[in-house]
């Protein structure tokens, strides 16, 4: 007999991580084994229940729902992360491309729509918002020309994965002011403003193709 999934709800509002565990519980493959209110209570959490599934509040008290899910992949690489707001989800693109998030759920979604979301990525499957997918235009059959040096490309490829500025900053032997003047570079060559313009155009070109 196949094991349950076991799975840990994170949310500093009660009512709804009770509702959340409540939820869950009555699918037949999944077990809570525990809730937690803050991002540390959660990591401890994971320490002892090795979880696989994170339902997981994108605004905690102590720190930012993304931080917890980066910090959680690290302990626990085959987990899956849904994130759980009520608020604009455009931030997290990123993560989503680094594949640190399987699901990106809104609060007022409907119980039904929560249990298919679980059922999909236990499948293997991301599931995303209109808001996100909207950002994450599909590439043209030839990938696209871009003119970054070896160097930009191992810092967008860092970018893509999620890691820090000072991550990057002590990998590629730099200081955090010249990470900062690289990425000015790069928008400029890409012709992009933000971060998540910067990876949507990285990821769609040869470049990116040739390293993976």
């Amino acid at each position: 007999m196949k094991r349950p999934v076991k799975a840990i709800v994170v949310d500093d509002h009660p009512l709804m991580a009770q509702a959340t565990m409540q939820l869950l519980n009555e699918m037949d493959s999944v077990e809570v084994a525990g809730v937690a209110h803050t991002g540390k209570e959660a990591l401890e959490l994971a320490e002892t229940v090795r979880p696989d599934l994170l339902m997981l509040d994108y605004q905690l008290p102590d720190q930012p729902g993304t931080q917890v899910a980066e910090k959680m992949k690290a302990k626990c690489p085959g987990i899956h992360v849904v994130i759980f707001t009520g608020v604009d989800v455009s931030d997290l693109l990123p993560f989503v491309l680094s594949q640190q998030i399987s699901a990106v759920v809104s609060k007022g979604a409907r119980e039904t729509t929560i249990k298919h979301t679980v059922a999909c990525i236990l499948d293997g499957h991301i599931v995303l918002p209109n808001s996100l997918i909207q950002q994450l235009k599909l590439p043209s059959k030839y990938a696209t020309e871009i003119a970054l040096t070896e160097e930009e490309c191992e810092l967008m490829a860092m970018i893509v994965k999620g890691e820090t500025y000072e991550r990057i900053a002590e990998q590629m032997f730099i200081s955090k002011r010249s990470v900062d003047n690289y990425l000015r570079r790069i928008y400029e060559k890409l012709g992009v403003q933000t971060r998540v313009q910067a990876i949507e155009r990285f990821v769609q070109s040869r470049q990116y193709a040739e390293m993976n």
